[in-house]
């Protein structure tokens, strides 16, 4: 039995593209997001009933492309993450990290990195400050430090 091998471009945005057409189907983004793993070699495959479905990333196949906010008066209660389909959870403030002017989270129980989109970081902004120089999120009356990536890897840049 030959298994047959399909090949996508998620692009800086989170979109998924196949042969330069754009996937749209939000039950087939879900599925694709949902079944993703990282491969040994560093690849990402979905696999689906004999087929191998390979997708190149220029960072994370995951991307914040929206966020869902909670806000009562000024204050940001809570965020939800949408990604690719409509895919939602909600942000774990402690997952945040900069790295390189991005910002990134942890998603799937922790299992993955996502990006933060351009959109999902304009809606973001406001809620952000940087007092003695450490980007902080503010959420639910605390103040979330955000990781500095590069810092934590000892400088390597390894995820």
């Amino acid at each position: 039995m030959t298994v047959r091998e399909y090949h996508y471009k998620v692009d800086a945005d989170g979109r998924v593209f196949h042969d330069g057409s754009e996937i749209v189907d939000a039950a087939t983004l879900r599925f694709f997001l949902l079944g993703m793993r990282r491969e040994a070699d560093g690849r990402w495959l979905v696999p689906c009933q004999g087929e191998q479905n390979w997708f190149s990333v220029d960072d994370t196949p995951f991307v914040v492309q929206r966020l869902r906010l909670n806000v009562e008066g000024r204050r940001l209660r809570s965020v939800g993450l949408v990604l690719a389909g409509d895919l939602q959870e909600p942000l774990d403030p402690a997952t945040l990290e900069a790295e390189g002017g991005r910002l990134y989270c942890r998603v799937r129980r922790g299992a993955f990195r996502a990006r933060f989109g351009r959109i999902a970081m304009q809606q973001l902004a406001p809620y952000l400050e940087e007092p003695d120089g450490r980007l902080t999120l503010l959420l639910d009356g605390a103040r979330h430090a955000i990781a500095d990536a590069r810092a934590a890897a000892g400088g390597v840049h390894g995820r």
